[in-house]
């Protein structure tokens, strides 16, 4: 006789992946709608920190690039989304 799945194997399975989603992915979902919402917000004189550590000041935004100063006469290009923060907005 051929034995199959029984109800609470698949009750397990599917408890299993429940908490699973509730743990792991919610989290995700939220942390990265917060980093989108974050760079649609970003303007002119930010300071920021990029995910490679670079601290800087935003002088220029463009569709997917953003111009940052990062010492006197030095400004570097960077895509907007290596950017992992704001470290304080702009004085408005």
């Amino acid at each position: 006789m051929a034995k199959g799945f029984d109800p609470v194997s698949i009750v397990f399975l599917l408890l299993i992946l429940g908490v699973f989603y509730v743990l792991m992915i919610l989290p995700m979902q939220r942390k990265q709608k917060q980093h989108e919402a974050m760079l649609k917000a970003l303007k002119k004189g930010d300071k920021i920190i990029t995910n490679g550590g670079i601290h800087g000041t935003i002088t220029q935004i463009k569709d997917h690039v953003v111009h940052l100063k990062i010492a006197d006469k030095t400004e570097i290009i960077i895509d907007k989304s290596a950017i992992a923060g704001v470290i304080k907005k702009k004085e408005e």
